[in-house]
């Protein structure tokens, strides 16, 4: 284990490397309980009298040679954290060999090489090469690679590994190999292998620039079916590529492989990528609608890397954003152009403002490019990769989709097979569109998120509107100074009708219409008007900043009704239930709180009644914001007061709208059949949304129809979700029937413990307690302790923060079990507390009693640096 006391990671400290990998040339004998590598180097000095370092953990070292002479043992220095190489110093090149030997089965970490029910796989990123074989593990030293795989034919017949495949024989004694070739420049991070015995679906087809490409999704085990939905969405995340951004496919072979034992999402090895399970097995029996959406969209994430991450990687991980916010934006994209760019935006914004804004006003804010790290597992958070693609958007934003798509084309040429900078990817912007856009690097350095305040003022006499836009710094990063801010809005008339930009102002106009905001204070004044005009700002959320204006309850109805930006319309809505719930839980007085809930109801009873109306994005309308949004847009947070009203108003929509409720789910019962289309979605996603709200008026007898004639599991794990979160007669009998019928499929069965674990009564940690002395617990697969103990810290406030402290104590106690099989599932966990600055006093100090056992005792460098940056 790595020291949590070491000095940390500076970005005023990266150095280009001293020592270069030209090319690797790796022999795996490969076996679950013992495995060996052996790697040749071809190394190249470039600061002459270097020292020769390589970084290794947990690497049992057989032997190792310099340019064919084997190296006694005081002729290098061993430790827990690589190797120092003597006889090297003060060569110019040179060639390393060594022999280690590895311990798959007993690799919880997941990190390296490691077994996952009959395969071996690796994950590299971010520092995990090393514990594979000796390297100089980091993103900036890029070499061509070469992989051997040889093992027992019988228990590993497919041997797979990054690159194009250059040959296969059959060896004495049972045995086989495989040897690849990534002709590429690419750092160890993104080097894979995968061997068992997996089955695949697979398609051949012609690439844009006319290359033969053979795409394969691999499975454990022999039926590959559940793979063809990933299959498709690889393919069209191959020609949209080609499309948009001109990016085709550079090597023969593109391979896939599913894994129930994986920490991350997916990873986006070259040529070789390989998922979580969850992102990859999908039918309709067994996967829900969100389930396939969120296939499409990691499959694309991931496929997207090839060039926004691959082609051209990172010179260090304070780049992270460069790779995975460019990349998220891309993946948005990709979800918005073959669906509904409306709906994907308030998906996005809904999870940037109740999770990402809330980290960024915790505990663990940070820059989306810190200035150091201890343990750089901890940065891949929701402010590199979402507030990150945000900071991509608004340059989208800021250029047009034409001089953004030349800048892009600049970028990937200009560093193509090398490590970038963030500085390199907008001076490549600056330099193809004749705009500085430099400035916009500032949102890298700085914690925190903005705050636009905006005042109106109308001087009816002589027609006059002003809008008075101040930038204040976050609460929790004062002093920081004005960022370029792209601000697209809209003035509607008395009509509903949009007015001409502004007759003055003292901002940057945008292409695309907008304006960019670049001081502390703009004005913004449009002359000669008859009325009043209805101002609507930040369209398409076109900057990740918290808003000021003051509406009253019925302009935020106009807005809701005539607003021509669906973002804008849901928004109103959030903004008015916002204001409910606030008042409700005495966390913030509303001006006029009867009023704005009369307009929040009628908005909504309109919605229902309109079968014009877009059914997902009415679904989308009835989701009230949930806790952490709440939580959020107070300074002092009561977790239990926001709970009880968010309750009370669900109750009162309930009863309010019974009757539309009920005929608008059955309205759509047929249009919710038709499988996989957009229309069947759309129509299933919106009556799931009302379900909750009709089974707390018919005592589930809605729900316990659907379950009992479901027609896929989009149906059916909706009805159960209605009756267990409901407590209702048959939930019990309904969980168990469902438990019984999925028991060997660990996906389906992640579904059903999620359900119990999120049940929203403060019962549900006993609930949660009984599920882990099952065997059902599995501590050492990330999925179940992401199904289980995630979801009860993440989506169950009114358990989580129970007032006895229970639900902490739980938490943190598993923290401390956790952080010996796989730190890096341990640290999140923790990212359940960053609110706890904010937390109302009785709260805060039941956490920090929760958490003080834990920092008693040795920890991980992952779960160390958290709990350090956490109050005491």
């Amino acid at each position: 284990m790595r020291d949590p006391d070491a000095a940390p990671v500076r970005l005023a400290d990266y150095r280009p490397p001293a020592w270069t990998v030209e090319a690797v040339d790796l022999v795996f004998e490969l076996d679950r309980e013992e495995s060996e590598v052996e790697a040749v180097l071809a190394l190249r000095c470039d600061v002459p009298g270097a020292p020769l370092r390589l970084d290794g953990e947990a690497l049992a070292l057989r032997w190792l040679e310099l340019d064919g002479r084997r190296l006694a043992v005081d002729e290098f220095h061993l430790t827990n954290e690589g190797l120092e190489v003597f006889p090297a110093q003060g060569l110019a090149r040179c060639r390393l060999r060594s022999r280690v030997g590895l311990r798959p089965a007993a690799n919880t970490r997941l990190e390296g090489l490691y077994a996952s029910g009959r395969l071996l796989l690796t994950q590299c990123e971010a520092e995990g090469f090393r514990r594979i074989s000796f390297f100089i593990d980091r993103p900036d030293v890029l070499a061509r690679w070469r992989t051997t795989l040889r093992a027992e034919r019988a228990r590993y017949p497919v041997l797979l590994a990054g690159g194009n495949r250059i040959s296969e024989r059959v060896l004495e004694d049972g045995r086989h190999e495989a040897v690849w070739e990534n002709p590429h420049p690419t750092p160890c991070y993104l080097f894979a292998l995968a061997a068992g015995p997996m089955a695949r679906v697979s398609k051949r087809l012609t690439g844009a620039d006319s290359r033969e490409i053979e795409l394969n999704v691999w499975v454990e085990g022999e039926d590959p079916e559940p793979c063809r939905y990933a299959l498709g969405a690889v393919e069209r995340a191959l020609r949209w590529d080609e499309q948009r951004f001109g990016r085709c496919y550079d090597l023969g072979v593109f391979n896939v492989v599913a894994a129930q034992d994986f920490t991350m999402g997916a990873m986006e090895n070259k040529g070789l990528n390989i998922f979580n399970a969850r992102y990859i097995l999908a039918d309709e029996r067994s996967a829900t609608d969100a389930d396939f959406l969120a296939i499409e969209s990691v499959v694309g994430h991931e496929y997207f890397h090839n060039w926004s991450g691959n082609r051209v990687t990172l010179r260090d991980w304070f780049q992270l954003s460069l790779k995975e916010g460019l990349t998220v934006f891309r993946d948005q994209e990709f979800t918005a152009d073959l669906h509904s760019r409306d709906l994907k935006r308030i998906e996005d914004v809904r999870l940037l403002r109740g999770r990402q804004f809330a980290e960024d006003a915790g505990a663990l804010a940070h820059p989306v490019r810190p200035a150091e790290y201890r343990e750089i597992n901890n940065f891949y958070t929701l402010t590199v990769y979402e507030k990150g693609a945000e900071i991509i958007r608004m340059l989208h934003t800021r250029l047009g989709e034409a001089a953004f798509r030349a800048g892009m084309d600049r970028y990937f040429s200009e560093h193509d097979g090398r490590a970038a900078t963030l500085e390199d990817f907008y001076a490549a912007h600056s330099a193809a569109s004749g705009v500085d856009c430099r400035d916009m690097l500032a949102w890298y350095a700085q914690a925190g998120t903005p705050v636009l305040a905006v005042e109106r003022h109308f001087d009816a006499e002589h027609g006059r509107f002003e809008l008075r836009i101040e930038q204040r710094p976050p609460a929790n990063v004062p002093g920081a100074g004005p960022l370029p801010i792209p601000l697209r809005f809209a003035l509607l008339d008395a009509f509903g009708h949009a007015l001409p930009p502004p007759a003055v102002h003292d901002a940057e106009a945008m292409p695309g219409g907008g304006l960019l905001l670049r001081h502390a204070r703009h004005v913004l004044r449009w002359e000669g008007l008859a009325a009043e005009p209805l101002p609507v700002l930040n369209l398409g959320f076109s900057a990740p900043v918290r808003l000021e204006l003051a509406y009253t309850a019925l302009e935020r109805g106009r807005l809701v009704r005539e607003a021509r930006d669906g973002f804008a319309r849901w928004d109103a809505l959030q903004a008015l239930a916002l204001e409910v719930l606030l008042d409700r839980a005495g966390a913030r007085p509303a001006p006029a709180p009867a009023e704005a809930e009369a307009a929040l109801f009628a908005a909504l009873g309109a919605l229902l009644g309109d079968a014009a109306a877009h059914p997902a994005f009415v679904a989308e309308c009835f989701v009230l914001p949930d806790i952490d949004t709440l939580a959020d847009a107070v300074p002092v947070a009561d977790p239990l007061a926001l709970v009880a009203a968010r309750e009370a108003l669900l109750e009162r929509l309930a009863e309010t709208h019974a009757e539309a409720l009920a005929a608008r789910f059955a309205a759509l019962e047929a249009a919710a059949g038709g499988g996989l289309a957009d229309a069947a979605m759309a129509a299933r996603r919106l009556r799931h949304a009302l379900l909750p709200l009709i089974t707390r008026r018919d005592g589930g007898a809605a729900a316990r129809a659907l379950f009992a004639g479901a027609r896929g599991m989009d149906e059916r794990f909706a009805a159960l979700r209605a009756l267990l979160h409901a407590g209702v007669e048959g939930a019990e009998a309904a969980r168990v029937r469902f438990a019984a019928e999925f028991a060997d499929d660990p996906l389906v069965t992640d579904k059903w413990i999620g359900l119990v674990a999120t049940r929203p009564r403060p019962e549900a940690l006993e609930a949660v307690q009984a599920l882990m002395a099952t065997p059902l617990w599995l501590p050492a697969n990330p999925n179940r302790v992401r199904a289980l103990l995630g979801g009860f810290a993440r989506s169950n406030p009114a358990a989580f923060h129970r007032a006895d402290g229970a639900g902490y104590r739980l938490v943190a106690e598993q923290v401390a079990l956790l952080d010996a099989i796989n730190p890096q599932v341990a640290a999140r966990l923790l990212g359940a507390f960053e609110g706890l600055p904010r937390w109302a006093p009785a709260f805060a100090g039941r956490a920090r009693a929760a958490l003080a056992p834990l920092r008693q005792g040795e920890r991980s460098r992952d779960v160390a640096e958290l709990l350090a940056r956490l109050p005491a």
